[in-house]
């Protein structure tokens, strides 16, 4: 490259420990090259034996002194040479003009070189820049004495420390700031854990499942096995009852109920309701052992109306059939409509449940969702599976699930004899056939009986049931299944959708229930 033929020119005209800088300037552009040289020689004196001191000479290469700075290739050079006059010369095949400004002895003369506009400009950014530290910093300097002087009942803040009674803070805005954490830790819940799990219990469904039906009607069937969860409830003098989701009991031949202690007992249905995802079980007392009896406990049931998006969760249950598991998390969400499909009629359930991070997974189904006081906030019920979701757990709120299950053991089915009927066949509309035809989910009515409770009641074909005595109604099954509770004559109330004027209006009734060998 050029500049290396220069320095090598200049390091056989002068001393072997001078100390070599370059610079190249262009004047047209007025901005320097980015290869930067300067010499300065050390001891001050040219190599002709001129005086000490830091006289100067210029060095523009290829044109004449009189030409002055016109072309964008020059080179500009200063050494500490001395020398006399003025004057061109040529060396290596350059021309030189030079020019000797002798400074006063003993002090030195600083040429002044010509940089432009853009080295002024340059210049004057530094300037600016300096001058805006050194502001800034006295300025924070002196806001932070002020500070310091000022009284603490003055200061406001972002933390805790504000002195507010509500324990929130501002800022100067006015706008409230956070007010300190009162959250605890879910990184250990060995307590809670070995309080809870004696009123968990595994669940083994040993059931059949229709597969089809052959050219001459015959049914096919398999035996089938499954694995869920439950929670003790409550306890009479003759049994123990045990709330778990009805999709766990579904189809069931033969049930078995696994304690804390592996003692396996048979369990009986006590009651179902499709429309909740609930159902409860009962096992004879004299069927437990002692020792089993000494070692389970009834569960504690919290609300769950009053917990928080944030709040730590734990899940305990027999996840996957492997025996009770524990996983952790928070509550994420409240409220989320979540439609599963009913295990015995194939048709759709939406209800609302809460939404958590804990871990949620099959066998988990019917375990408890307990709060960090290790009370039970919910039913294990369902998870949202799907190769692009992680951590969306969902369960039976129990505050919404306490009545239903309350109901589920009192009530008794209703011998034959005196069982109801209330003169209605319909058609299932689940969500997916609710979207497709703009209408309500429940049931269709198709025909209405003569003479019967429903058409006493004003109940029309074309309207549409969603509950029955406070009960959702999704299907014609789900509707015989609560009516099996139910004797003759008792009086209920039903809620219907009806189509008027191509809007459909809520409309309740009332229902005197027939009965059913009449």
């Amino acid at each position: 490259m050029e500049h290396n033929n220069n320095e090598n020119n200049l390091n056989s005209n002068n001393e072997s420990n001078s100390l070599y800088s370059y610079s190249y300037l262009n004047q047209e552009n007025q901005e320097r090259n980015p290869n930067y040289y300067e010499k300065q020689e050390e001891q001050g004196q040219g190599a002709s034996g001129g005086q000490p001191g830091s006289n100067e000479r210029t060095y523009v290469a290829g044109v004449s002194a009189e030409q002055g700075y016109a072309r964008n290739d020059q080179q500009f050079y200063t050494t500490g040479q001395a020398s006399q006059g003025e004057g061109q010369f040529q060396e290596n095949g350059q021309a030189y003009s030079s020019q000797w400004n002798p400074a006063p002895e003993g002090k030195k003369k600083k040429q002044k070189k010509h940089h432009g506009f853009g080295a002024t400009l340059g210049k004057c950014a530094a300037l600016a820049l300096v001058f805006g530290l050194v502001s800034g910093t006295v300025f924070y300097g002196t806001g932070l004495i002020f500070e310091r002087t000022k009284s603490p009942a003055q200061l406001e803040t972002t933390t805790g420390g504000s002195g507010k009674t509500d324990g929130t803070t501002s800022n100067s805005s006015g706008i409230p700031g956070t007010s300190v954490s009162t959250a605890t830790t879910i990184n250990d819940v060995a307590d809670i854990v070995d309080n809870v799990i004696p009123s968990i219990v595994s669940i083994t469904n040993m059931g059949q499942q229709q597969l089809g039906m052959d050219f001459f009607g015959r049914t096919y069937t398999q035996d089938t096995e499954s694995a869920g969860s439950g929670i003790i409830i409550s306890q009479t003098e003759e049994e123990i009852y045990i709330a778990t989701n009805n999709h766990v009991v579904a189809n069931s031949t033969q049930l078995t109920v696994n304690f804390v202690d592996d003692q396996s007992v048979t369990a009986q249905i006590k009651g179902t309701d499709p429309s909740t995802d609930l159902a409860v079980i009962s096992v004879a007392i004299k069927d437990i052992p002692a020792e089993t009896m000494e070692k389970i406990k009834v569960a504690t049931l919290g609300s769950s109306d009053g917990i928080r998006v944030g709040q730590g969760a734990v899940a305990i249950g027999n996840a996957l059939g492997y025996g009770q598991s524990v996983t952790t998390g928070v509550i994420s969400a409240m409220d989320r409509e979540v439609t599963v499909q009913d295990e015995q009629t194939g048709a759709s359930i939406t209800n609302s449940l809460l939404q958590t991070s804990a871990a949620i997974n099959p066998g988990n189904s019917g375990g408890a969702l307990v709060n960090m006081n290790g009370e039970v906030i919910g039913i294990n019920s369902v998870k949202y599976n799907d190769t692009s979701v992680e951590g969306m757990g969902f369960a039976i709120p129990i505050s919404a699930a306490e009545p239903i299950i309350n109901d589920l053991i009192t009530r008794e089915v209703v011998d034959a004899s005196n069982s109801s009927y209330l003169g209605v066949s319909g058609q299932d509309v689940t969500e997916d056939i609710a979207q497709d035809f703009g209408m309500p989910e429940g049931l269709y009515i198709t025909r209405v009986l003569e003479n019967s409770a429903a058409e006493q009641a004003g109940i029309k074909k074309g309207d549409v049931i969603t509950e029955f005595d406070g009960r959702k109604v999704q299907s014609m099954d789900g509707l015989k299944g609560i009516l099996q509770y139910y004797a003759a004559g008792t009086e209920v109330e039903i809620t219907l959708m009806t189509n008027e004027a191509g809007e459909w209006q809520e409309k309740k009734v009332t229902a005197v229930l027939g009965k059913k060998n009449d």
